[in-house]
């Protein structure tokens, strides 16, 4: 992906020291380019004939970015809405790298005189259950990656395990080394680079104790030794090999991959839990890592069916006043 020294100073910033994870600081770094494209664009600073992605953007400076404005910001979010057609959420997502950017610029670097971000409004977005695999489609997933003839089914069966029964991060698997593993436990780094034990099941330490068998027969390389997933070239696996995977397997077992990803497996995991687990809200925050114990509430919503029949249990729900009408005394 083609930058310029500014943002790779911010992508720097946001790794050391904010503690993102390299996918958050992936997205962000689209959306900023994106901008970039957008911004000479508008400002016909390129050829009308040149393709949006081919645009260059690594001639941008700080004096190009200090000529920025809110209006242009605005526009850019509405050439989004209109020409590229993205949700609210979508949009919201690069409303909060332009802030997060230009914050950096103004506040932390002092390179800019203004912070054109600063009143950048975010789209509203709808409150959504997220989606999730049901027990049966968890079940008919884990089956068809245990059977799947791929050379590298065991391995793909245990990440998909660790996925399906501890709820984490894509970049928690990947980042797995083999000495975080104790015992029953796991530790992971997860987001801000805070650091949490997952306990493990029957079924990941099964999973577990398979894949590290496979991966003795894999000659690894010396920089991926302590890597618990590697490849079969020894390297360790990277987020777009493990999301081709799990693409991969959800279309072997017949579910649809445009509804449901690597990040879906999160939500069916902590979903599950809470579900015919019984889990607390408080317990599940600690497995999934959750910050704010409102992030973790959003999977109360599979309670909605019982509080259904539990309502419909309630021996006054068949009482029919028209019926004893006529026991008046």
């Amino acid at each position: 992906m083609q930058t310029f020294p500014v943002l790779d100073q911010y992508r720097n910033y946001m790794l050391a020291a904010l503690g993102r994870s390299e996918l958050t600081v992936k997205e962000y770094t689209y959306d900023i380019i994106c901008f970039c494209r957008f911004y000479k664009q508008d400002k016909r600073l390129v050829s009308s004939d040149i393709e949006f992605e081919e645009i260059d953007v690594s001639d941008i400076d700080v004096a190009m970015l200090n000529k920025v404005t809110t209006d242009d910001l605005l526009a850019f979010i509405i050439w989004l809405s209109r020409t590229r057609k993205q949700s609210n959420a979508a949009r919201a997502r690069h409303v909060a790298s332009l802030k997060s950017f230009f914050k950096y610029l103004h506040s932390k670097k002092r390179l800019i005189d203004n912070n054109p971000a600063y009143d950048l409004e975010t789209p509203k977005i709808g409150k959504r259950n997220p989606k999730y695999l049901t027990l049966e489609q968890s079940q008919k997933l884990l089956q068809a990656a245990y059977e799947s003839p791929k050379e590298s089914n065991v391995r793909d069966y245990c990440m998909l395990t660790l996925f399906l029964n501890c709820g984490m991060r894509l970049s928690e698997l990947r980042g797995i080394n083999i000495n975080d593993i104790r015992d029953t436990t796991l530790t992971v780094i997860g987001k801000g680079n805070k650091e949490r034990t997952i306990y493990l099941n029957d079924s990941c330490l099964a999973a577990l104790d398979d894949w590290m068998n496979e991966r003795m027969t894999i000659k690894v390389k010396p920089e991926a030794e302590k890597a618990l997933f590697v490849s079969k070239r020894g390297t360790r696996i990277s987020d777009d090999m493990i999301q081709i995977i799990i693409k991969r397997l959800l279309d072997e077992a017949g579910i649809d991959t445009r509804v449901y990803s690597v990040h879906k497996l999160r939500h069916t995991a902590a979903t599950l839990m809470y579900k015919y687990g019984h889990v607390d809200i408080r317990n599940l925050q600690m497995i999934l890592g959750h910050q704010s114990v409102s992030t973790t509430q959003i999977y109360t919503h599979v309670d909605e069916e019982a509080l259904q029949k539990a309502v419909e249990s309630n021996p006054l729900a068949s009482f029919d006043p028209e019926k004893n009408s006529g026991n008046k005394s």
